[in-house]
């Protein structure tokens, strides 16, 4: 098996898994079969389509190619058989969403790397290629965005996708290279779930007030309490 074969066959896989997680979450919000299809097609091969139109690989493969689009139908296809099997499943959304983030994270950043053999862009569209369907089904589903609340989502596909590149500059295998870049990901987007991590959030600070208007606010909240006494 070839090094291209080997990440299309990732691409696929990540497509059929994220297919999933848009069927089953466009079958929590009781869509009708041509609206599951939709998300799930959005879902799986949206952030690839964004990708490939930045590095200037058009048509876009998910439009191009039949297997994309068929791969997504069978995921859609297959949710809403085994939907009563797929619900028993913990979280299954939230699972399936996890691994396609890290094989369209790794991918996305080969994909992007064969053409501009630069690390930068390559590690930033690898985070575009698997943050992109998600943000387009949250979107279509009237949710907040992952991406955009506290969890560690876009930091674990920027961790695969940096692993990624960083392993094919240091000349590892193209054989263990993705493998060990999707389970990074995967790790760590898992991990952040269970035990609620989370990314820091900034508050406003009270505004300082002068330590003359301070002090007097205290005198006079003493001399109430005096008053009030007597």
């Amino acid at each position: 098996m070839n090094t291209h074969t080997a990440y299309t066959l990732v691409d696929l896989i990540g497509t059929f898994a994220f297919a999933i997680s848009g069927a089953v979450a466009a079958r929590q919000r009781r869509l009708d079969l041509f609206g599951i299809i939709v998300v799930s097609f959005m879902v799986a091969c949206g952030g690839g389509i964004v990708r490939d139109l930045c590095i200037g690989a058009v048509p876009p493969v998910g439009l191009a190619n039949w297997a994309y689009l068929a791969v997504s139908v069978l995921a859609a296809a297959l949710t809403i058989a085994a939907y009563p099997q797929v619900r028993r499943l913990r979280h299954p959304v939230l699972l399936f969403d996890a691994i396609g983030l890290g094989l369209f994270a790794v991918a996305g950043a080969q994909k992007a790397l064969e053409y501009s053999q630069s690390a930068e862009p390559a590690i930033l569209l690898g985070i575009v290629s698997a943050v992109g369907g998600g943000v387009m089904r949250d979107v279509l589903l009237s949710r907040v965005p992952a991406i955009l609340e506290r969890e560690i989502y876009a930091s674990a596909a920027l961790l695969g996708a940096a692993v990624q590149v960083g392993l094919t500059y240091a000349g590892w295998s193209p054989f263990w290279t993705p493998w060990v870049a999707v389970t990074s990901c995967v790790a760590l987007r898992l991990a952040s779930l269970y035990y609620g991590w989370r990314l820091p959030v900034f508050h406003a600070m009270r505004a300082a007030q002068p330590a003359g208007s301070a002090d007097a606010a205290k005198r006079l909240e003493q001399a109430d309490s005096r008053q009030d006494s007597r």
